[in-house]
Formats: C-alpha cells, structure tokens, sequence
C-alpha cells in the first residue's frame, strides 16, 4: 500500500494534525493520567485528538478503544527512569505494526557522541523497511538521545538532528521546539511536529509556545503528559485542537480550557 492513505489518517485536510502521545509506560510506568489507559484514549477522542502514540501492549489490548483515532505505534524501547543513558533500542518491527493496524510508527534518534552510533542506524533500517511495506516512519529526534541534557537541545543541534532524519527517510519528524523554529522547519523537507516537553502549570506559556510553533511552520504537535496529565485533559485537548486546526488565539484556547 502507497503512503499516501494512512499520512491522509494522521494529517487532516488542512495539512496540520493533532498527536497525544501515551507511550510513556515503558519509560515511567503509570505516570498520573495514564493509569487506566481505555479512560485516557476516551478523553482525548473527546478533545479532538486526531492520533495517538502507544506501545505494542496498549494498541493490542485496547484495540476497539482506539478505532476512532489515527494509530501510531512506537517500535523502540528508552532507557527506564531507573535506567542509565540516552539510547533507544528497537524492539519491534514494521511487521508486528502491520498487524495491529498502525497507521505510522515511530522510533527515537538524535545525534551526538554515544547516541547516533546506535539510534541513526536504527532509523534507517525502520525508514528502509517502511518503504517496501508503505508504513509512514515519524523520527523522534532529540540532540543527545532520549531525555537528554537540557544544553545539547539547542536550535542549531535541533535543526542539525531533524534534517539528518529527513535524508535517512523519515515521513515527519517529533522534535523538541525552541525560539526561532524557523530554522528547523525551513531545512526539513517533511512536516515537523513538535512535542510538549516537561509537565507544566502554566498553561499560557505553554499555548504560546505551540502557537509559536505553528506560526513557524510546524504541522502540529506529538504531546503527552500537558494532555493527559492536565487536571481537565479533554479540555486542554480541545484547546489545542483550536489552535492547530481553526487557528485560535491563545485567549481563545485559554478560555476553551476555563469554560
């Protein structure tokens, strides 16, 4: 199968989509908001998500759930919060995505000293095989690896780490946002989204930031924990879907969140 059909589930008609992405439980395990996964999925339907990033154990066990979104399945494994290190090991194949209905699946990378090594091979291999399968492959890229230091995450590593993904063949890239985004949307020749970060109380910066992002060229957003771990999830869900697809102001989010 081409492509095109399962980018056409993930991106709506006006070239912007909305991810929330609930594959932290193999990371962090049942962080608050993911423990009961089929009350989350609920939630955020309701909201207007347009896609999800789960594990293999979700998408299998909550099939019927996630009918209603876009489904994009994760196929590498991060270091634990009581493990060591930045890098992502694969653990599954585009083969076990096909069979549970995926619609794209994605995979961590970035580069820097002890990361790309392993991560940037691992891309490739997934983009080589999403290609005969006609999977659409979304690189996660973070400069460092997975939950990197904070001062490798600059603008220019950013931008560094997302156009090397595009030459290996990714269909979009999740990547982290910084003032000046520009500079990453403006060398990528595939959609960018950009992912929400730590958990914060400050809903307005955060909105700005993803109205930043848009305004820079970004296609959406891959969020987790600002979505699910929100005291109103199906509300900050609806906000952001305003902002991506109707182009709300901030204060109009804000008061979507507030009503």
């Amino acid at each position: 199968m081409d492509k095109t059909r399962r980018l056409q589930h993930i991106f709506k008609p006006d070239g912007r989509t909305f991810i929330v992405a609930m594959d932290h439980g193999t990371n962090a395990g049942a962080p608050p908001g993911l423990e009961h996964p089929a009350e989350t999925i609920a939630r955020i339907t309701a909201g207007g998500a347009d896609a999800v990033i789960v594990n293999y154990g979700v998408a299998r066990q909550f099939a019927r759930e996630l009918a209603g979104l876009s489904l994009i399945l994760r196929l590498d494994l991060a270091p634990t919060i009581l493990g060591q290190g930045h890098t992502s090991q694969l653990i599954y194949g585009v083969e076990e995505a096909l069979r549970l209905g995926a619609d794209a699946v994605i995979v961590n990378a970035g580069p820097g000293k002890g990361v790309e090594e392993t991560t940037l091979p691992q891309l490739a291999t997934i983009a080589r095989q999403c290609d005969i399968w006609g999977l659409p492959l979304i690189g996660e890229i973070s400069p460092g690896g997975f939950d990197s230091d904070p001062g490798i995450r600059t603008l220019a590593n950013i931008q560094l780490g997302a156009r090397i993904a595009s030459e290996l063949g990714v269909d979009i890239i999740k990547t982290i946002y910084q003032p000046g985004f520009q500079a990453v949307t403006g060398t990528c020749f595939v959609p960018v989204v950009v992912l929400g970060g730590a958990k914060t109380d400050d809903e307005q910066s955060f909105l700005v930031a993803i109205k930043d992002a848009l305004e820079a060229g970004a296609a959406g957003v891959a969020i987790g924990r600002n979505v699910w771990g929100h005291p109103r999830p199906e509300k900050m869900a609806a906000a952001l879907a305003a902002l991506i697809h109707e182009n709300a102001s901030v204060a109009d989010a804000l008061a979507i969140i507030h009503c």
